[in-house]
């Protein structure tokens, strides 16, 4: 399959939030953009998928994920994260109407292609599938066949909620990468063990982070 790829990104002035005790007020928005860099960059090189769709309304961060190759499109509905993901699809399929589509998040700042290729390869056996991230509530990745609705339901606890709603979990080993978002200071030094891509890594030696 060719996947497109849908990654939403709030505007940095607020993303990552809860970095803020670990990374510090100024470090913040420059980790959240970093991450997207390296998650963009690791998904663009994933055997399968055809292209990256970043749905922002931050004029920073757009510009510079479209140097690295995706799509950006701003976010009309303005209505949170599931809305964006749902105008992320159409605009996919808008182009392309049979066109597998995934969602991932834009905070997995070790994300290996190989292991998003297996995540992939997982996903296109259902309609639906998902991936639960690290901590076993939440979730990574969310993928639709070619015809079948995206449907999101991410924030909180979403893990459930994806299930209930039909998509199938994918249980596929080692992917810890794909798994791995970052939210706080601690999933940070988790991401971190595991290996991070360059843009991360060159703010990750801030003396704050090391603490």
């Amino acid at each position: 399959m060719d996947w497109s790829l849908v990654i939403p990104l709030k505007p940095l002035a607020v993303a990552k939030s809860r970095l803020a005790d670990a990374a510090g007020e100024e470090l913040r928005p420059g980790l959240a953009l970093a991450f997207a860099q390296d998650t963009v960059t690791a998904a663009a090189a994933a055997p399968g998928v055809r292209d990256v769709v970043v749905v922002t309304d931050d004029r920073l961060a757009g510009a510079e994920l479209a140097r690295l190759g995706a799509r950006v499109l701003p976010d009309p509905p303005g209505a949170g994260l599931n809305p964006a993901l749902a105008h992320g699809a159409r605009a996919v399929r808008a182009r392309r109407p049979d066109a597998p589509v995934a969602v991932l998040n834009a905070d997995l700042p070790a994300l290996r292609p190989a292991e998003l290729a297996r995540v992939l390869s997982a996903a296109a056996a259902f309609p639906r599938a998902f991936l639960a991230d690290a901590v076993g509530t939440g979730t990574t990745f969310l993928s639709a066949s070619p015809g079948v609705e995206l449907a999101p339901a991410f924030g909180g606890p979403s893990r459930n909620r994806h299930r209930r709603s039909g998509a199938v979990e994918i249980t596929v080993a080692g992917v810890d990468s794909v798994r791995r978002d970052v939210d706080t200071g601690e999933d940070l030094r988790a991401a971190l063990r595991l290996g991070v891509g360059i843009r991360t890594a060159a703010l990750a030696g801030h003396p704050r982070i090391a603490e």
